[in-house]
């Protein structure tokens, strides 16, 4: 399949599953996404063998089309799929990575089950002992630390138990905290608990709208027999699931993209002599720019350091966690200005590997500083995103100072 063929088809900017379809209509591929338009673009970069194996670059050769199925949130594209996987065993998942690597999420047998998540080789090898008999099992979820994210979400919505003994009398940690509903200190019936289990058995299943429905109706009926306390918690879930705060698992999707699309976010500060000094962010995502997210900051603070201009625009970048984090960040500028990222983000919480780009006297790329492992994989979108951020910049920069000779 070619690029051209690929854009033709148009594919929506919204989060859902794709599917890459090859001779007499075979899927070759599932995937999830926050956007399926980014995501599928990503794997006609022309890096795409470099970036993720010769096979995927293969597997998109052999393709005919695409098939895509849009979602309401990135929630329930990690679970749909998980659930394409399992069924339609694609070759190109099975055989990019040895199955028994995956993760699952496993409810177990038990009066209170838990809510577990299993690597393949132990939930599947004879030989490993297990501590459960499993009653439900979910997967394979391709990516560990979304399926994890994922559970973090669910969890604050519906509360169960992980590792807590039933009926001590004590409240586990997580109890302390709203994560366990009290299974530990006996606060919760068995039969109320099972209810819970039976919604996430239903959201794992992909039964969204029907889980939405029928806690719906339970609201009602708890409402009209005046059990207000009860339809007040139904009514939260409710809201919870029709607002899924999925932010987590939209910048855990960006920055491991599949298809090979890291997104790499490069800044850049352009000023004259401290006049009308501005700072610049670009993205590149699959070695592809996107434009419609970069993002500009006059700065308010720093007029004639570049440093410190570097610092208060990356403060400002943190302050909003609805962008989706990048994989790399890199910054135009030597030993200072990296010294002076990594303070930033080291106070924001944030790690995120840092790559500096020295100039020489002509404004071109000498070197580059930083995460070494991260300059040798990605060097070239590096400096891509640098020359954008450079490039943007100056623009911005030299518009502004025109607009202010005239005022």
């Amino acid at each position: 399949m070619t690029r051209e063929q690929f854009e033709r088809l148009s594919l929506p900017d919204v989060p859902g599953v794709y599917q890459f379809i090859g001779p007499r209509g075979a899927i070759l591929y599932i995937g999830k996404a926050t956007s399926l338009r980014d995501r599928v673009k990503s794997y006609f970069t022309g890096r795409i063998a470099v970036e993720r194996s010769p096979a995927i670059a293969a597997m998109v050769d052999a393709a005919k089309t695409i098939r895509w199925h849009t979602t309401e949130s990135v929630l329930e594209a990690l679970i749909l799929e998980a659930h394409l996987i399992k069924t339609k065993q694609p070759p190109y998942n099975i055989d990019e990575k040895d199955n028994k690597s995956f993760n699952y999420l496993v409810i177990t047998k038990e009066p209170y089950p838990r809510v577990l998540t299993i690597r393949g080789r132990e939930l599947f090898d004879p030989l490993v002992k297990k501590d459960f008999l499993e009653k439900h099992v979910f997967g394979p979820f391709p990516q560990g630390g979304s399926l994890k994210e994922a559970l973090k979400i669910i969890r604050k919505i519906f509360p169960y138990r992980d590792t807590c003994t039933p009926q001590t009398g004590k409240p586990c940690f997580n109890a302390q905290i709203g994560l366990c509903p009290g299974v530990c200190s006996g606060a919760i019936p068995q039969e109320e608990y099972q209810h819970t289990i039976r919604n996430i058995t239903d959201l794992f299943r992909g039964n969204f709208h029907g889980l939405r429905h029928r806690l719906v109706r339970e609201m009602q009926a708890a409402a009209g027999a005046k059990r207000y306390e009860e339809a007040a918690t139904l009514r939260r879930q409710i809201t919870a699931l029709e607002h899924i705060r999925d932010v987590s698992l939209i910048k855990d999707d960006l920055r491991h993209a599949p298809g090979g699309a890291t997104r790499i976010e490069a800044y850049d500060v352009a000023h004259t002599a401290g006049k009308e000094t501005v700072g610049v962010m670009t993205v590149v995502v699959g070695g592809e720019p996107q434009r419609n997210q970069y993002r500009k900051f006059i700065i308010r603070t720093a007029k004639n350091n570049d440093t410190a201009a570097l610092a208060e625009m990356l403060e400002r970048r943190l302050a909003h966690t609805e962008w989706p984090y990048p994989r790399v960040m890199v910054i135009d500028g030597g030993t200072a200005q990296l010294n002076r990222a990594r303070s930033v983000l080291r106070r924001a919480g944030v790690f995120i590997p840092l790559v500096g780009v020295i100039k020489d006297e002509r404004h071109k790329p000498k070197k580059l500083i930083g995460d070494g492992k991260t300059i040798e994989r990605h060097e070239p979108e590096i400096l891509h995103a640098n020359a954008e951020a450079h490039r943007f910049g100056i623009n911005w920069h030299r518009m502004r100072l025109r607009k202010s000779s005239f005022a």
